[in-house]
């Protein structure tokens, strides 16, 4: 007998209607091309909201199935159980001409794309919708975004975590309550064509070793190799390039795909090549050594200095904070596991009348006008203490409508549908602290930054992992891309692995990946714990496609939380001026032993391809 999956009590719901596949996949590990699927559960659903079919199976991996402890899958358990190429023909079909749902989506979809790959096959799925970005777009006042705390938010029963079948029936619990808080709300649903733009197909790529050791600068006239020394070739060589490369990295050499102010020299055989390489030497100024030259230098090579994890002398000057950084010392930041996720109310009065500061602590979002003046209103929020939204959701605590602003019918009948408190302009006039340089901390407890606003990221409870999302606007005409770079003490990529993208969305060691994809928001986390010692400063950015500017597209906010559903232990609200087409949005980077986060917002009118070259990125022309 089929279950109801919407009732006639809910909205109106015709918009939301789809032929769903509700997912969960269980995993040896966290990383797609490296760790296995151990099970997998699938639920579908109609266009009228009836449970259709259900099937889960354990899936044999061949190989070690990780962390017993969290999902309780032995060796025992799981031997005999089908291998993924055995069942891969009927999940496919389950999966096909259907909306994949899945918690954390982006996990789910790259394990089974992968497997899929492995099995000489495709994943058959075109759409996807991720109930972790359906429920941050909601505002969901839950205690985090986890699948279990959103199952006890809307009151759905699980009864065993980590058992994909138990966690598919929750799923659909929590898809079915989040599509009726969205058609209250009248919010788009955050539906991502897939396959994504990054390359699904499984080719596992070993990463390159980073180098050990510190740049000691340009080799000098006469003078001997030293270990960390950046060297790039170029044209033909006598000796394969391949084994060139190999013995220059047993040296201790760092070997560069591209040529950079940084770089140490340059091999090749005819310096009147004119390849990308050679030029920028030339324009650089690096010195240039032809092959055989090089490999008698190779046979003498002096001690580096090795990288160190907590950082050094130089490199603390390096990341040295400007005067106008706000630093928050980690106990205040959280002091617990609980309060880092979710703080209590403030106590800000919403009673304008006895509240002489109105947006103290609230939630606002700015409606129409031009983007500069919507620019200048958002920063002046934050100096009055309060957060800017860019997107209306349930947890906008006012509105400041801007005069001249178009705003549509859609958007209007969601607003009054909310009877959020409206406000003009003139609001912004009112006579209040100046928290411009300040963190101040919204009614949830979130810590507000400032543009260049700076925290220390907590150590203790076992936080190494830092999730960064950024959310927009819904965009029509142009599609905006979050890419990382994890650069060294020169700020350049020690190996092109180290710039993450949709077309590459993992860096080495899985330290740096694209976490989260949706048409309003992506994420990317940095797990501290694997990042490598070369690592000074993990740089996140905002990039756009085509001929429009983040003047078109409007504020970029981001959140950080110590993992993907975790609630944001800080926020900020970007915007740039008019013509940026790249944008710094943050910088993970080291200070002595402690990691810190700089809300950066600076803009940029060159593209992608300019940024990743700026950081060593080898980008073909």
């Amino acid at each position: 007998m089929s279950r109801t999956f919407m009732t006639s009590s809910a909205p109106d719901m015709s918009s939301y209607a789809f032929d769903w596949a509700l997912v969960d996949v269980e995993t040896s590990g966290l990383w797609p091309r490296h760790h296995r699927v151990l099970s997998v559960a699938v639920i579908t659903v109609n266009r009228q909201g009836e449970q259709t079919g259900e099937f889960s199976t354990l899936v044999n991996p061949g190989c070690d199935p990780g962390p017993v402890h969290i999902h309780g899958l032995t060796p025992d358990r799981l031997r005999g159980a089908p291998r993924f190429e055995e069942v891969a023909d009927h999940i496919g079909t389950l999966l096909k001409d259907r909306v994949m749902v899945a918690h954390n989506a982006q996990f789910d979809y790259d394990f089974l794309a992968h497997e899929f790959a492995r099995a000489r096959s495709w994943i058959p799925v075109s759409r996807r919708l991720c109930t972790l970005a359906l429920n941050r777009q909601l505002g969901t006042s839950s205690v985090d975004l986890a699948l279990g705390s959103l199952a006890g938010h809307y009151g759905i029963p699980q009864h065993k975590a980590h058992d994909a079948l138990d966690d598919a029936r929750v799923l659909s619990g929590v898809l079915r309550e989040s599509l009726r808080e969205a058609a209250h709300l009248d919010i788009p649903l955050p539906l991502l064509d897939c396959p994504p733009r990054q390359e699904t197909q499984f080719t596992p790529q070993p990463p390159k070793t980073p180098c050990a050791y510190r740049n000691p600068g340009r080799l000098v006239s006469g003078g001997r190799l030293k270990q960390g020394m950046k060297v790039a070739i170029t044209g033909e060589t006598a000796v394969a390039r391949a084994e060139l490369v190999a013995r220059a990295v047993a040296a201790g050499l760092n070997v560069m795909t591209s040529v950079s102010r940084h770089t140490s020299l340059l091999v090749t055989n005819d310096r009147t090549l004119g390849t990308a390489k050679a030029k920028r030497a030339a324009a650089e100024g690096v010195p240039v050594l032809d092959e055989r030259s090089f490999l008698k230098l190779l046979g003498d090579v002096r001690p580096g200095v090795p990288h160190r994890a907590g950082g050094t002398p130089e490199s603390t000057a390096l990341a040295r904070s400007t005067s106008s950084e706000q630093s928050i010392q980690t106990s205040s930041v959280a002091t617990s596991s609980s309060e880092a996720i979710v703080r209590k109310d403030t106590g800000t009065n919403t009673d304008a009348e006895k509240n002489p500061k109105p947006l103290l602590g609230h939630r606002v979002l700015v409606l129409g006008g031009p983007h500069p003046q919507a620019a200048k209103a958002r920063s002046r929020i934050v100096e009055l203490g309060g957060a800017a939204a860019v997107n209306l959701s349930g947890n906008v605590t006012d509105l400041i409508v801007l005069q001249g602003g178009y705003i549509d019918p859609r958007r209007m009948r969601r607003i009054q549908s909310l009877d959020l408190p409206t406000h003009e302009a003139e609001i912004l006039d009112s006579a209040s602290p100046d928290f411009g340089n300040a963190v101040h901390g919204d009614r949830l407890g979130t810590l507000v930054l400032p543009r260049g606003g700076v925290i220390d990221l907590p150590s203790r409870s076992g936080y190494v992992s830092w999730t960064v999302a950024a959310s927009w606007g819904q965009q029509t005409e142009c599609e905006i891309d979050i890419v990382a770079f994890s650069v060294d003490e020169d700020e350049q990529v020690t190996c092109d692995a180290d710039f993450v993208f949709y077309g590459a969305p993992e860096g080495p060691n899985s330290a740096v990946r694209l976490s989260t994809d949706a048409p309003t928001e992506q994420a990317i986390t940095v797990d501290l714990a694997s990042v490598t010692p070369a690592t000074d400063k993990v740089v996140i950015c905002a990039a756009l496609d085509g001929d429009l500017t983040f003047g078109d597209v409007g504020a970029i906010e981001i959140s950080t939380s110590p993992g993907p559903a975790a609630r944001p232990v800080a926020q900020a609200t970007l915007d740039a001026a008019t013509t940026e087409r790249t944008l710094l949005l943050a910088e993970i980077y080291r200070r002595g032993p402690t990691w810190r986060l700089r809300a950066v917002g600076q803009g940029y009118d060159y593209g992608l391809d300019a940024l990743a070259r700026g950081y060593g990125v080898d980008v073909a022309e």
